[in-house]
């Protein structure tokens, strides 16, 4: 009597093995990718300045203090209370925003010190910011006034820390 070897004895054996071999084969897969997407993950060094705690102790009423924020400059400006009466409302110029839209306290003006135009440092004046390259003037609550700047300075995520501290940058919830 002849044997049949063209069909096998157990029939699940074969799908058992091929789920097994898939099985490991994607693992395999994934062990291979997981360096690749991991490379995508922020470095320690940017991670840690994605934030800057900022003192607040110490201004006073009309002065300006910068911290470093990314590599960027980043302004504390401590308004008195006759520039705040002044900033309130809509701003002028280019781009228009209110005073409210650009502070969480009236007294404290938090913005990126870097002009709009082409990334120079502004000079502060009475009246606001001058840049002194291209002639972009800003008023106390960083808005453009005159000049090739096309936008008011940049306003960071920040929140404040009890009365005296700040935190600049995306905090993780």
């Amino acid at each position: 009597m002849a044997v049949d070897n063209s069909s096998p004895e157990n029939p699940k054996r074969r799908d058992f093995l091929t789920t097994a071999t898939t099985a490991v084969a994607g693992a395999g897969v994934t062990a291979a990718c997981w360096p690749f997407v991991n490379s995508m993950n922020p470095a320690g060094d940017v991670m840690a300045k994605a934030t800057t705690i900022a003192s607040l102790k110490g201004i006073r009423p009309g002065e300006v203090k910068t911290v470093e924020w990314q590599g960027k400059p980043v302004f504390l400006f401590h308004r008195e209370e006759k520039q705040i009466a002044t900033m309130e409302g809509l701003g002028e110029g280019k781009d228009p925003e209110e005073d409210g839209e650009r502070v969480k306290n009236p007294d404290w003006l938090v913005v990126v010190g870097i002009c709009t135009h082409l990334g120079c440092v502004p000079a502060r004046k009475k009246a606001g910011w001058f840049c002194p390259c291209h002639g972009s003037a800003y008023d106390n609550s960083g808005r453009i006034l005159t000049g090739p700047a096309p936008r008011n300075l940049d306003v960071p995520e920040y929140e404040f820390v009890g009365t005296d501290q700040i935190i600049i940058g995306k905090t993780q919830a």
